[in-house]
């Protein structure tokens, strides 16, 4: 089969279209051919040399795909080789095939595009686990999501409307913050010119925003507090901004608030196969609903993924970018 490769870290012209042996699934694993993967800022990360596969994970990148399964594992029951699936990865979707854990396979949604359903995995288990397992997010709260138009944002404003929420968004062009209106955002910040902490609290007459889900990390961790509610809760799943900020945790006791930090691919099989299994029950109906939809900007040569993450280093993209195999 063919795969993106690494030879060594670096830009995107680091990533090599190559032949490479054949995955074989294990115990309690399946084999996908990938229709489709996606492009992560993980994926970046991983290209620069910041970001390493798990022991025992595939060493290409990729964090989610579609497809098919080619072949069962040992131990496997209740997946049929022929099955289309969407899978969450901890490696290797830039590829043609890759062996999954059955446990972190999903059924194609109904009324989503085999190609499509590849932007679905990675956002929904990170929006899922993050906002509503860790932070409780519950109805008539309001949940502030920054970088509101990427994959993680478009989802997390989808579901968040799903749940009775009200949601805010920070995003740095009209263009952008118009497409997350569409998808039902209801306060809309352009950090570029809007000092998200003032906006937040005079949209919430002062009270501020009950859970925020940031991206930033340490650029923002300070304005984040401080745009917290009381008994809010802040989960932070990136470091863009940096990884080391200071805390003010007088300011984070008076408001008797909560932060928490998480990732998902290093999170141990059996972690990940519930948030899998909570996001098939709870999130799977409202996509067959036609109440939360993939939002997908393009899609691309798997060969030319290093135009692709071009493109999302660049956040010149709304939703998803997705890599296509054929």
């Amino acid at each position: 089969m063919h795969a993106i490769t690494i030879p060594e870290p670096g830009g995107p012209e680091a990533l090599v279209w190559d032949e490479v042996p054949d995955p074989v699934p294990g115990e309690g694993e399946v084999l996908v051919e990938v229709v489709a993967s996606a492009v992560n800022r993980a994926d970046i990360l991983q290209r620069q040399g910041n970001y390493q596969p798990p022991p025992g994970a595939s060493p290409y990148p990729g964090l989610e795909c579609s497809g098919r399964i080619a072949a069962l594992g040992p131990g496997v029951s209740g997946w049929a080789v022929g099955d289309e699936v969407c899978a969450l990865l901890a490696g290797g979707g830039y590829a043609e095939k890759v062996a999954v854990p059955s446990g972190q396979l999903l059924p194609v949604p109904e009324g989503v595009d085999l190609r499509q359903a590849a932007a679905l995995p990675e956002v929904v288990c990170t929006v899922w686990s993050n906002v509503f397992m860790v932070a409780h997010l519950r109805p008539t709260e309001t949940l502030l999501v920054h970088g509101g138009s990427s994959g993680i944002g478009t989802m997390a404003i989808q579901l968040a409307k799903a749940a009775g929420a009200r949601v805010a968004v920070t995003a740095g062009t009209k263009e952008k913050l118009d497409q997350c209106a569409e998808l039902g955002a209801d306060i809309l910040i352009n950090y570029r010119e809007q000092d998200f902490v003032e906006e937040i609290r005079r949209a919430t007459d002062g009270a501020g925003a009950d859970v925020i889900l940031d991206n930033m990390g340490a650029k923002y961790l300070d304005r984040n507090v401080r745009a917290l509610a009381v008994n809010g809760r802040l989960a932070i799943i990136g470091l863009q901004g940096g990884a080391k900020g200071e805390l003010n945790i007088g300011a984070l006791l008076g408001k008797r608030a909560a932060i928490s930090a998480t990732s998902l691919r290093g999170r141990p099989l059996g972690e990940k196969a519930a948030i899998v299994a909570a996001v098939r029950e709870h999130v799977w109906p409202l996509i067959a609903d036609g109440h939360v939809r993939p939002v997908v900007d393009r899609e691309v040569p798997l060969s030319e993924a290093a135009a692709a993450q071009r493109v999302v280093e660049e956040s010149g993209h709304i939703g998803k970018v997705l890599l296509v195999t054929s």
